[in-house]
């Protein structure tokens, strides 16, 4: 049972499912812009994933290798880092000209916070949260660097300081993402969790209401009560939340359409939802 001071603790039910890891595209990688997130070479990668293992997404390394890459694989594996094995002619686009002796390491742009310590920046304890109301944003397994850039720029708008994406299995924050972001993401700190219903249950003790996005939920969003800590989840393109997920959020808010309409893009869902819930505070503190 949850700690927090909240007038009922009925949890919605729901069926959506996780939807499965994207696949990068392969024509824009060697761009400048995509080519920075890079590290190549065995005495450069040995480094960055000895000291800064948390930023690497994955180790590409050459097939046949042996050797160091060995070693190299090794200690991604050891991290728990995602391992490819891939041709030569891959590494040489993904960093053309660069002598990168067989490794390529996938870099976050931007580093990665631990989810207690961005909880901890936005509200140190529970009284804090009760006082501040502050809003967080999940994300349940977006799979596109685009929306995961465009929601960062509806969060920086709205005054959202923290969202935390999964460590596998989703978009992490690329170049792509950062250019969507249209320069916004050094204002809303990222961390990433290892298990979703984990991270839920953990934000419901530091006092926060769990509203998931869902176009059949029960509540609308014009009649969500906004007022109060809370950590919205936003599900994947295909499939929305994960079932164990939805299963455990307070309430799942849909947005009113036309009948005959599908469902809306994700970063679309999540810009509506994020300034209703930044009007209704605007409103209620004008009143």
């Amino acid at each position: 049972m949850s700690t927090r001071e909240r007038g009922h603790n009925r949890k919605h039910k729901a069926s959506q499912k996780s939807d499965n890891p994207g696949s990068r595209g392969r024509g824009s990688e060697a761009s400048g812009a995509e080519r920075a997130r890079y590290v190549a070479g065995r005495n450069p990668a040995r480094e960055q994933l000895e000291k800064d293992a948390g930023r690497v997404e994955k180790v590409l390394l050459q097939k046949g290798g042996s050797g160091s890459l060995k070693q190299m694989e090794h200690l991604g594996r050891k991290q728990g880092i995602p391992i490819q094995f891939v041709p030569k002619a891959r590494l040489d686009q993904l960093v053309p000209g660069v002598n990168h002796q067989g490794v390529v390491l996938a870099v976050a742009p931007i580093e990665y916070l631990d989810v207690d310590e961005m909880l901890r920046r936005i509200a140190p304890d529970n009284e804090a949260v009760r006082e501040s109301k502050p809003v967080i944003v999940v994300l349940d397994h977006i799979q596109d660097p685009h929306n995961l850039g465009a929601i960062v720029r509806s969060c920086a708008a709205t005054g959202v300081r923290g969202l935390i994406i999964p460590e596998r299995g989703a978009a992490p924050v690329t170049a792509a993402a950062v250019k969507t972001s249209a320069g916004t993401m050094s204002r809303v700190m990222v961390a990433r969790a290892g298990n979703l219903l984990q991270l839920v249950e953990q934000l419901k003790e530091r006092g926060y209401w769990i509203a998931g996005a869902d176009g059949g939920g029960e509540t609308s969003m014009t009649t969500m009560d906004w007022d109060r800590p809370l950590a919205l989840v936003i599900g994947s393109e295909e499939k929305g939340m994960s079932r164990t997920v939805s299963e455990a959020c307070d309430h799942r808010i849909s947005i009113p359409m036309e009948e005959g309409v599908e469902s809306l893009n994700a970063s679309v869902a999540a810009a509506l939802l994020l300034f209703q819930a930044y009007t209704h505070r605007l409103n209620r503190t004008a009143n």
